[in-house]
């Protein structure tokens, strides 16, 4: 039985269903919205990076000072990885020049470098037991790489292999699909079931948030971003306010 002192400690939220929805809403506005700064303000990347890495630094810092979990405040600094995701990726792989499958491997491997360290370091990758400031520390950093090899993967998907936004949807969609069966049907660490549906998720908001807000000739809606971006947070918003939204139990 886990007593209401441990749930209170808990500074996640429980993985639900509506927990997968908001998350796919929220990497979805990282796209637009890091599109809306980078490209539709003309700031261009590094700009628009510099800023929303200032806003994550602030959000991460205000979340592991917070001594309970706020739904507002998880969710905020989730999408503040997802916009410094976004504008990252696309600044790696353009300014940069390394390219789509570049920025993948080169993003993966420094996501699977946090998971080893916070491993090496705690023992564990649990996205439970999130009391301590340096397990959060690796969790913020470890979803921040998560969400930058999201945007660079959904790019690559999309474009380079040419199968459009709508065609990598369903490709991420139908692996996102596949780690359900997993968590329902087999013994799957569910750590890792969770590491790879959170991963899954970003470049699936990604492409998506590409199908909203592209030009029609590069096979998007043509969307404005302004709009896109205020509905996704307008929708976020309204889930937090309408569910209930709790608090992870601990395992110990």
């Amino acid at each position: 039985m886990i007593d209401s002192e441990n749930k209170e400690l808990s500074k996640v939220p429980e993985v639900t269903l509506l927990f997968w929805i908001i998350k796919i809403a929220a990497t979805t506005l990282g796209e637009t919205a890091g599109d809306a700064v980078s490209m539709s303000m003309n700031l261009g990347y590094l700009v628009g990076t510099l800023i929303f890495a200032a806003l994550f630094v602030v959000f991460v810092v205000w979340q592991i000072k917070a001594r309970r979990f706020h739904p507002a405040l998880y969710w905020a600094t989730i999408v503040a990885t997802t916009t410094v995701g976004t504008t990252l990726a696309d600044m790696a792989t353009r300014d940069v020049g390394i390219g789509y499958a570049g920025g993948s491997v080169l993003l993966l491997g420094l996501l699977m470098l946090s998971l080893f360290v916070w491993h090496r370091t705690l023992g564990s990758v649990s996205f439970r037991n999130l009391s301590a400031p340096k397990a959060e520390m690796f969790y913020w950093i470890t979803i921040m790489f998560s969400q930058t090899l999201g945007t660079a993967l959904g790019d690559w998907t999309a474009d380079t292999q040419g199968l459009g936004y709508a065609g990598a949807a369903v490709i991420f969609g139908s692996l996102l699909a596949v780690v359900v069966v997993g968590y329902y049907f087999t013994k799957i660490s569910r750590v890792a079931l969770f590491w790879s549906a959170f991963i899954l998720t970003r470049p699936l908001g990604a492409v998506v948030g590409d199908l909203l807000d592209k030009p029609h000739a590069s096979g998007g809606l043509e969307l404005s971003r302004y709009s896109a971006s205020a509905a996704l947070a307008a929708f976020i918003i309204a889930c937090l306010f309408l569910f209930n939204h709790r608090a992870a139990r601990q395992s110990h």
